[in-house]
């Protein structure tokens, strides 16, 4: 599928999450879920919980479901190829859901896993350094469930 706003799509995820549930795991004594967000997404779900008068768990909550929604649409853009990266081994820190000064979400990569990205990917003739990824993310929690969407596109 191709799009001038979105290039060739590679891949898709979707993920959804229970906010209690996830309250629950980040109450839980010794968890290490907490570390699984960069600082600056710790910050901005800090300073959302406070503008919205709400609990910072919605805001992290959402925030995981768009590293879940990544890791979907990177497992799907990777085809037969093998994934870089199992569940235990993913660079959760290191794929940043930000908010951006208007308050639109956007997905950011460590430099590191952004490398191993574009080098798992099968791309046409292998032509690494020529393509251009790009990520579009939608996130949404209401109530219990919070929401993302996020596809991988390659410019065109």
């Amino acid at each position: 599928m191709e799009d001038a706003g979105f290039g060739q799509v590679l891949g898709l995820g979707h993920d959804l999450v229970d906010v209690k549930e996830f309250g629950r795991l980040l109450a839980m004594p010794g968890t290490r879920m907490t570390s699984l967000f960069s600082p600056r997404e710790r910050r901005q779900a800090e300073q959302r919980a406070l503008l919205k008068r709400d609990d910072i768990t919605a805001h992290l909550a959402v925030r995981w479901a768009g590293k879940e929604s990544v890791l979907k649409a990177w497992s799907q853009a990777l085809g037969s190829e093998p994934s870089p990266y199992d569940l235990d081994d993913f660079p959760w820190s290191g794929v940043e859901i930000l908010d951006d000064g208007r308050g639109r979400p956007s997905v950011n990569l460590e430099s590191s896993v952004e490398a191993r990205l574009y080098h798992s990917l099968p791309l046409p003739g292998g032509q690494v350094d020529r393509v251009q990824l790009c990520w579009h993310i939608a996130l949404s929690h209401d109530g219990p469930v919070a929401s993302a969407v996020v596809l991988l596109c390659r410019r065109v």
